[in-house]
């Protein structure tokens, strides 16, 4: 019987010797350390192309400290596909990006990288200020492909523009209806139109997918309601005017207050206070 274990993370896939279907490995990013076997060192040393992988993703994380890094899952994306994903997240950007140069800053684009999940695993589990418990909550142990995307900067209008990018470019795909499952497990089952005869195989159609798992920035975890809710947040520069207009507001009321009474609004006030004064002393006077 054709098996594999299900526990460990493996990237790459599998040809199942009962028939001719690729059978791809994809397993959930583990937080959990592994076993310390005998003879072995913990935590694991890498070497080669995994130890390059691990120092990539651990810079990846050191941008957390300053901008978000989103966490995605992905399913069935060919290499074309990533690449109209990776365009159109640039496209949205760009009216950011060019915000930005033109006020005289210097800002990288967002940058989507495909990670393997044993590797960005093992540097989560390193990573210092980490809440693992958070992370594993926001990944729930959901098995597949991941990828993350690196913002340049905490910016609202940025993180709606890219958000509101991949929703347009990879649509959440239509969950397939009774009658779609039945006819798939007829076809499945069916015998070949001329028995004997090998049956011509077939290039899957493939429908991508791409969830939002949530998002890491400043060691905390940010959900993908809390995402939303963070996306439609006014600007930067638009709070920074809120707050200087909070704090300007009571001495701009101070100082109206006192032009209107050196501009003579006082001296008038009093002087109408004289008058009415004059007017009822005058009836007592002349009896």
């Amino acid at each position: 019987m054709f098996s594999w274990s299900s526990q460990s993370i493996v990237a790459g896939s599998l040809r199942n010797p009962t028939s001719s279907k690729t059978i791809k490995r994809c397993y959930a990013i583990s937080l959990t350390p592994g076993k310390t076997l005998p003879g072995k060192k913990y935590p694991r040393v890498f070497h080669d192309k995994k130890l390059f992988q691990y120092n990539w993703y651990t810079r990846i994380l050191n941008t957390t400290s300053r901008a978000p890094l989103i966490i995605l899952h992905r399913d069935d994306f060919s290499a074309n596909r990533l690449k109209k994903l990776r365009r159109d997240i640039q496209v949205a950007s760009q009216k950011f990006l060019k915000k930005a140069q033109e006020a005289g800053e210097v800002i990288e684009a967002p940058t989507l990288t495909v990670v393997r999940s044993s590797i960005f695993g093992a540097a989560l589990r390193e990573f210092p200020n980490m809440r693992l418990e958070d992370v594993e909550k926001m990944i729930g142990g959901l098995p597949g492909g991941y990828a993350v995307l690196s913002l340049p900067v905490l910016d609202p209008s940025l993180l709606n523009a890219v958000l509101r990018a991949m929703d347009r470019s990879v649509p959440s795909r239509p969950e397939k209806t009774a009658e779609e499952i039945a006819k798939e497990l007829a076809e499945k089952s069916a015998d070949p139109a001329q028995p004997g005869r090998r049956m011509k195989r077939q290039r899957a159609v493939l429908v991508p997918d791409l969830k939002v798992m949530g998002a890491l920035v400043e060691g905390k975890v940010l959900l993908p309601d809390r995402m939303q809710e963070v996306s439609k947040l006014p600007s930067l520069d638009t709070l920074r005017a809120q707050i200087v207009g909070l704090l300007t507001a009571p001495s701009a009321q101070l100082a109206a207050v006192l032009s209107q009474a050196s501009g003579g609004q006082l001296a008038r006030t009093l002087e109408g206070f004289k008058k009415a004064l004059e007017v009822e002393e005058a009836p007592e006077k002349a009896s």
